[in-house]
């Protein structure tokens, strides 16, 4: 059975701000691979995949169900930052607002009593809960060590250096086997 329509509309958008996000990520990478800040660099490469991972996943949940699929444009993503603290500050507020889009599309999947839609959305607000504590904790070590710039790649490395292995409850991918 497909997504209600009011949900499907709202996932496609959603995929959307996924790539946008995961572009978002690619900009602040490249910015730290030019400021010679390769942890830094290799945490937001991380952060864009799983962004792209995240749109994959919804992908697929339409495709599976059903559902129109529809590939939008995304805007240029910021580029350009003053210092270190910038990308970290523009991830928090990212995922902050991330955050509001999954919460919608939870609460249209409900009231459009669409529980298969809604029983999907779960994966994401968990997710969403896990990557706005991160980034408020990155920035709050950020801030602190805004002198000395190798605090902050020393944090990465410690406490985000091995991403581990992939969560086994996570919506499978489109184009993942």
């Amino acid at each position: 059975m497909p997504p209600a329509p009011a949900f499907a509309a709202k996932l496609n958008a959603q995929i959307a701000n996924e790539f946008a996000a995961h572009q978002q990520y690619v900009a602040c990478a490249v910015y730290y691979d030019s400021e010679a800040l390769p942890q830094l660099a290799g945490f937001f490469y991380r952060q864009a995949l799983e962004e792209r991972d995240h749109a994959m996943m919804m992908v697929q949940f339409l495709l599976d169900t059903d559902g129109e699929v529809t590939i939008p444009g995304v805007e240029a993503p910021r580029a350009r930052f003053e210092d270190v603290i910038g990308p970290i500050a523009l991830a928090l507020e990212q995922e902050r607002r991330v955050s509001e889009q999954i919460n919608a599309l939870a609460a249209t999947a409900r009231g459009e009593g669409d529980f298969t839609s809604e029983q999907f959305v779960q994966w994401f607000i968990r997710e969403q809960i896990e990557e706005v504590a991160t980034m408020s904790n990155l920035l709050r070590v950020a801030e602190r060590s805004r002198a000395d710039q190798a605090d902050i790649e020393d944090f990465i490395a410690r406490e985000h250096g091995d991403p581990g292995g992939q969560d086994p409850t996570a919506p499978r991918a489109a184009g993942s086997r």
